[in-house]
Order: C-alpha cells, then structure tokens, then sequence
C-alpha cells in the first residue's frame, strides 16, 4: 500500500481522487493548500505527491519547487492545464510525471505505480556495465545512483535518474520520444511526448556544461535523443 499525498483544493475532485485511489489499494491524505502540502511533506512525508497546481496559500510549482529543497520524493502532476508551457514549467520545478486532467483513478493509478518504480532504477541494459560511468567531469554510479559532475553531487529526481541510466547504458544509439515515454514513463500510449522534451531539458541544465549546446544528451532532429560520453 502506498501512501499519498493529495493536493486539491476543489472538494469533487479530491472526494473522487481519494475514493478511486483508497478503492485501488493507495493509502490517501488530501489537503486542499499549498502550505498544508509542504507541512504534511516535512512532518511526516509520503511515498508519493499527487499535486494540482491552481490551489489556495501557495501554487502547485512553488509547492514543487520547495519539495524539492527538502526531498527526491516522486511528484505527479494533476492538472487541467494541458499546454505545453504548462508541463515544462511542472518539470522545471521538478515533477516526475504530470497527467491531465480529468483522469481516471485507474490512469493515476498507473502514473503512481510507475513513478514508484522509478524512484528505484536499475540498469536497462543487458551488457554488463561498470559500476561507474565517467564521461568528462560526469560521474555516474549505477551502484549508489549517485551523480556527480566535477565531484560535486547532482540530485536527480528519480525520472530524471531513470532516463540518464537508461541513455547512457547505450552510449550513442538514438531512441526516438515514444520509446523514451515507454522505456522511462512506462506510458504505452501516444500522445504525451511532451513529457520526454520536457525532462530532458530540465536534465541538460543540471549535468550539462552548457545546456544550449548540450554533449552528452543530444538532439538527433526527427528521430529523439541520443547519449554521447
């Protein structure tokens, strides 16, 4: 049983979240303001925060944002706004998955469930690897799952952990968004690409030198993303 924290100010849709999600097996606390939020995530902090971001007291990304001053832990967005400006601004803040609303308890489910298995990666490659991946000043350690970059630690949310792993696991072959959204969102269903570009620039700005003309995590324009050491 997984326990969650919920974060909707509108009573319907929190009545239909902890219903749907305590019916699935989920353990709920639902609080309806953003200082609530960062209280109960202090005190006493969840497995999992499912997070709106037009609430009362303190918005959803700033909510995000000092999350993630105190903790790793997994983070999905539930939102009715659905722009793509909207879901970079959620990664940027650094949510590990954002879903539209409305949504199933079913399909949040889902986001909950596979954002739980991210927040422990393991390699994604059969080929034996070596516990630590240098690649200029990036370090990265599959044993630990610690990143460093010129020595210093990088703290990674466990998407973002996830879809490094998995890059740099196949130094140089191109795997296009919808094998990402699948691979690392463990989302089998088109649509939501947006999620992949999103991470990945949030990614380039913490491991690259200079995220404008990234080294390791390159464009290949019209197929995806490849990892260069």
């Amino acid at each position: 049983m997984s326990r969650i924290l919920l974060v909707e100010d509108d009573p319907g849709v929190r009545r239909g979240v902890v219903m749907g999600l305590t019916r699935l097996g989920h353990d709920l606390e639902a609080v309806g303001d953003g200082w609530d939020a960062l209280d109960s995530v202090a005190t006493d902090p969840p497995d999992v925060v499912v997070l709106d971001l037009m609430i009362p007291g303190l918005n959803g990304i700033d909510v995000c944002r000092r999350i993630r001053t105190m903790s790793t832990l997994p983070i999905v967005i539930l939102s009715a706004r659905d722009h793509d400006l909207d879901i970079l601004q959620g990664f940027e803040a650094g949510a590990d998955d954002y879903c539209v609303k409305p949504a199933s308890a079913e399909v949040i489910d889902a986001r909950i469930r596979a954002v739980l298995r991210r927040a422990a990666p393991s390699s994604t490659n059969d080929r034996p690897l070596p516990e630590v991946g240098v690649f200029g000043d990036l370090e990265i350690d599959r044993e630990s799952l610690r990143v460093r970059k010129a020595g210093n630690d990088i703290p990674l949310t466990p998407t973002e952990l996830r879809l490094l792993l998995f890059l740099s696991a196949q130094l140089d072959r191109v795997f296009s968004r919808q094998e990402l959204l699948e691979q690392v969102w463990e989302h089998n269903f088109y649509g939501e690409v947006r999620l992949v570009d999103a991470c990945v620039t949030r990614l380039r700005s913490k491991i690259e030198t200079d995220p404008g003309s990234p080294g390791h995590i390159q464009t290949v324009r019209g197929f995806g993303y490849r990892f260069s050491p």
